[in-house]
């Protein structure tokens, strides 16, 4: 994000609203994503996809879960 010549710019909010909003999308998109990888990955037998999709899913719940109640 730029800022105009002499703007002060909030250290407390130094991200847009919709720069938040995108953040949580993709927070919100990763779940599911998540979900779907783990589902073909057991269909497939593939462990590195397990284990991806796992952290993915973990990840995206952390990240929303911290954004929601802070």
């Amino acid at each position: 994000m730029r800022y105009r010549e002499g703007e002060i710019v909030d250290p407390n909010q130094p991200y847009t609203e919709n720069t938040l909003k995108m953040m949580e999308l993709s927070y919100w998109m990763s779940i599911p994503l998540g979900i779907i990888l783990l589902w073909l990955a057991i269909k497939g037998r593939m462990m590195w996809l397990k284990v991806w999709s796992v952290g993915l899913i973990a990840l995206g719940i952390t990240l929303l879960s911290y954004q929601l109640f802070s």
